[in-house]
């Protein structure tokens, strides 16, 4: 017997052949009649039943109590009497986090049909198409409020968009003409990830310079404005919208709504990736790209090399991208020279009284399509004043 009740928890899939199974009286006869493996059913119906338990419908153990969609059941409890009968339960919830980044997804695509597109702008005269500059922009914080006498130097919001676009239109006047530039958000550029201003994941406090709606303005207009000084020295601009620690939701919607907004503009590309490891192919020349939350530096060449293997073996110098630790390191492995840079944001309270120091600077990084990286640039705040 099949329970039908579990259609309204399957994927479009699942629910195919639960209606074969209904229809046939046996998962041999659907497969025979859907032209697939007995296994697959099993395997497909078994998952359904496990993302039903997992919301609190499972009859046969005494579960009907379910939880509203983007929630998943903690834990729960039956109390039966003498009789064997239900007579009371519990059961407790908890935000199924996956889920809830699934339906943020959908929600955001739903709404980024409503964002005005940009339309085309004229490519610059001259431009070298065999090589790609790199314009790192990572652990910005916008949105961070940094006092100077605690942390060594101020950081708001006006601070945060004067600092990062004077330091990144730099980085672009002092870079060869080429053909191609990656504006690499690398992560953590908001500070917050919501109106509650704390952690997603740890929950530890964070100092917010206002409103999260404030914040996210600024946000916005400091990424179009580094985009559009990218579009005037450069034929193609490939754009990063990197997942981060403290930015895990806000990314999807800054990928997204990128995405929209240059839709109608064909020399800007946003690399779109659900996975926070990220790629682009240079002619034989891989660049890899990685907040640092997940993964740390020694893994990343092994990594790449499985989740990208075409990239991997078509290419002869690769390289990677990560920030986070807020300093910048090198190191090099077999294959893949790895680079962690630094970050233009002030120290926040929780640095400075951990007693980290780094230096503040962006590094752009010019590469070739058969030679890889010929050349650096580094830009420091105190260029500016």
């Amino acid at each position: 017997m099949i329970d039908t009740t579990l259609a309204s928890y399957a994927t479009v899939r699942q629910l195919e052949y639960l209606e074969a199974v209904e229809a046939h009286g046996s998962n041999n006869k659907a497969a025979q009649a859907l032209g697939v493996t007995r296994r697959s059913i099993d395997k497909s119906l078994l998952a359904l039943r496990q993302r039903a338990a997992k919301m609190g419908y499972s009859p046969a153990h005494g579960m009907t109590r379910t939880v509203p969609d983007g929630y998943t059941v903690k834990g729960v409890s039956t109390l039966y009497n003498g009789k064997g009968e239900l007579a009371a339960q519990w059961v407790k919830s908890t935000v199924d986090n996956d889920r809830r980044e699934e339906m943020l997804r959908e929600a955001f695509k739903e709404l980024s049909t409503d964002v005005p597109r940009i339309a085309p702008t004229d490519a610059p005269r001259a431009t070298l198409s065999s090589l790609c500059n790199l314009y790192t922009l990572t652990d910005s914080h916008v949105g961070a409020k940094c006092w100077g006498r605690e942390t060594g130097a101020d950081w708001d919001l006006e601070i945060a968009e004067k600092t990062l676009i004077e330091c990144f239109a730099q980085m672009v006047h002092s870079a060869p003409c080429a053909g191609t530039a990656i504006v690499n958000q690398l992560g953590d550029f908001l500070h917050t990830d919501g109106i509650m201003a704390m952690t997603p994941t740890s929950g530890h406090l964070l100092d917010a310079d206002g409103r999260f709606s404030k914040i996210v303005t600024v946000a916005i207009r400091i990424l179009r404005t580094v985009i559009g000084l990218a579009l005037e020295k450069h034929d193609k601009v490939v754009v990063l919208m990197a997942q981060g620690n403290h930015d895990m939701t806000s990314s999807i919607w800054l990928r997204v709504m990128f995405a929209a907004l240059y839709e109608n503009e064909p020399r800007v590309e946003v690399i779109d990736s659900e996975l926070p490891y990220y790629v682009h192919q240079h002619g034989q020349t891989m660049l890899g790209f990685h907040h640092g939350h997940k993964k740390p530096m020694d893994q990343l060449p092994l990594l790449f090399a499985a989740q990208y293997p075409k990239i991997w073996g078509g290419t002869v110098k690769r390289y990677a991208h990560m920030g986070h630790q807020h300093h910048v390191a090198q190191k090099e492995y077999s294959g893949m020279l790895i680079t962690q840079h630094s970050t233009l944001s002030a120290r926040d309270s929780y640095a400075a009284q951990g007693g980290w120091l780094s230096e503040r600077q962006v590094t752009s990084f010019t590469y070739h399509d058969k030679f890889g990286q010929v050349a650096t640039n580094t830009i420091t705040p105190e260029m500016l004043q």
